[in-house]
């Protein structure tokens, strides 16, 4: 085994290999198979989990990916989750959450975008309108009632389903 040098981390590598990268080109920190880890890990680098993990996965604003071999007992915070393995657990995604074939998710999932590919195991809900979106919409629904209500106006969803019968003819001409 080979070691190279990464910025300011030594990174070690197979002979003839550098250090790990995604697609894109981007550093990716990886648990191996043959790892174990208890607890919580956070970050700011994409995440390839092929070892096991138990605890908490929180890297908010990177990529975390569990591989094959992954086997994670953990609640995920990412950007975006891919799930080609095993997680028990509630998986968390800012952007979205991919489950492949091969992956297995027992627990919920909350993400603006999610897929399950053809033959994925899941067990657990579904939230594709996470909370900040809920929250948002509601602060914005009280403002608006509370704005009409200083005015004294009513607000316009209050006034869309308003009919006034009282005045109402019914019949032909009058």
């Amino acid at each position: 085994m080979a070691w190279s040098k990464v910025s300011d981390e030594t990174v070690p590598t197979h002979a003839g290999e550098g250090p790990s990268r995604d697609v894109t080109g981007e550093r990716v920190a990886r648990l191996g198979p043959s790892l174990v880890l208890k607890g919580t890990l956070a970050g700011e680098e994409d995440l390839l989990v092929q070892g096991r993990l138990d605890g908490e996965i929180s890297l908010r604003q990177n990529r975390v990916t569990i591989g094959e071999s992954g086997r994670v007992k953990a609640d995920v915070y990412s950007k975006s989750i891919c799930v080609e393995g095993e997680v028990n657990g509630n998986l968390f995604g800012e952007e979205e959450v991919v489950i492949r074939r091969s992956g297995k998710v027992r627990g919920n999932v909350t993400a603006p975008r999610v897929t399950l590919e053809n033959g994925a195991k899941f067990k657990g809900a579904i939230d594709m309108q996470p909370g900040s979106e809920k929250k948002e919409g509601a602060r914005s629904a009280k403002e608006t009632n509370k704005v009409a209500g200083a005015s004294g106006t009513k607000a316009p969803a209050e006034r869309q389903g308003a009919v006034d019968t009282s005045k109402r003819r019914v019949g032909g001409a009058g």
